[in-house]
């Protein structure tokens, strides 16, 4: 495979910004497009408490949201984020840890469960090291593209620790069984090329070119049809439990209900007419 390279202008439209109730994530709106910034660059974009509950609020926001088509994940400084953080750092620190552990074991409100459940497209802009919790989030996301300086770290062997946000059930169907064995096993850190040539990542790019690739594929995706490109993903994701016969007959059910939405009048109307179909979402 062969490196992207992002196109010369960036996409259009103007970030407003998302009140995300903490500094240490940065929420920005561009158009149809939510960007979702972890921000600890100290710590590597590791993962506290206010930024693990007010990333899981704003997935599900963005879930619910009609206006909101595709969402961006990315972090701010030399790494995407560096795990759950669990080292201590003052005062007090021990209980605010052990209390974390805790809570990282009831998955059901949490960033990775709101991920999976997620029917609009995420997007991993991946701008430096992604390692433990963070790997995981970053295999979460439907589309992965790579910074130069982006890497994936399965290092959990190395510390005594699994992926426990279910990097164990993404990285086999992602890359296959006896690679993934590989990654994990040997506690590997693989940098953006390679990630590319085993299928981890979809493209990889300047890393000053990151951000804007992403912002691009984001609203290409945000101009067809919500309902359409939601159920697809919705199908894909309940597929990899699902027989062959099961699939078709839920794809049956969820084309029927396109079929009468205003949105497939418009796009049938636009390809007659030879123009770009306008979609509501209707």
């Amino acid at each position: 495979m062969t490196t992207e390279t992002a196109p010369a202008e960036t996409t259009s439209g103007t970030l407003t910004s998302v009140d995300t109730g903490t500094d240490e994530l940065i929420g920005e709106r561009d158009g149809a497009v939510l960007i979702l910034t972890l921000n600890r660059p100290d710590r590597m974009n590791a993962i506290s408490t206010p930024m693990m509950g007010a990333l899981s609020n704003q997935l599900a926001a963005a879930n619910k949201d009609p206006e909101v088509r595709a969402v961006i994940l990315t972090g701010t400084g030399r790494g995407f984020c560096a795990g759950l953080d669990l080292v201590d750092s003052g005062p007090g620190a021990r209980d605010a840890r052990e209390k974390q552990v805790v809570q990282m074991f009831d998955l059901r409100d949490s960033p990775p469960t709101v991920l999976w459940n997620m029917d609009k497209p995420v997007i991993c802009a991946l701008n430096g090291a992604a390692a433990g919790y963070g790997m995981d989030l970053a295999l979460l996301c439907d589309i992965r593209i790579a910074g130069e300086s982006g890497r994936m770290a399965a290092v959990t062997a190395k510390r005594n620790l699994l992926p426990e946000s279910g990097g164990t059930w993404l990285l086999p169907r992602l890359i296959g069984w006896g690679k993934a064995a590989e990654l994990f096993f040997r506690g590997r850190v693989v940098g953006a090329q390679e990630c590319q040539e085993i299928g981890l990542v979809q493209a990889v790019v300047a890393d000053e070119d990151l951000l804007d690739t992403a912002r691009l594929w984001a609203q290409e995706i945000a101009v067809n049809a919500p309902a359409a490109v939601q159920a697809t993903k919705r199908m894909m994701r309940q597929g990899l439990g699902e027989n062959y016969e099961t699939t078709v007959d839920h794809l049956m059910l969820h084309l029927k209900v396109l079929f009468g939405m205003d949105d497939f009048k418009e796009g049938v109307s636009a390809f007659m007419d030879r123009r770009e179909p306008d979609f509501t979402g209707r």
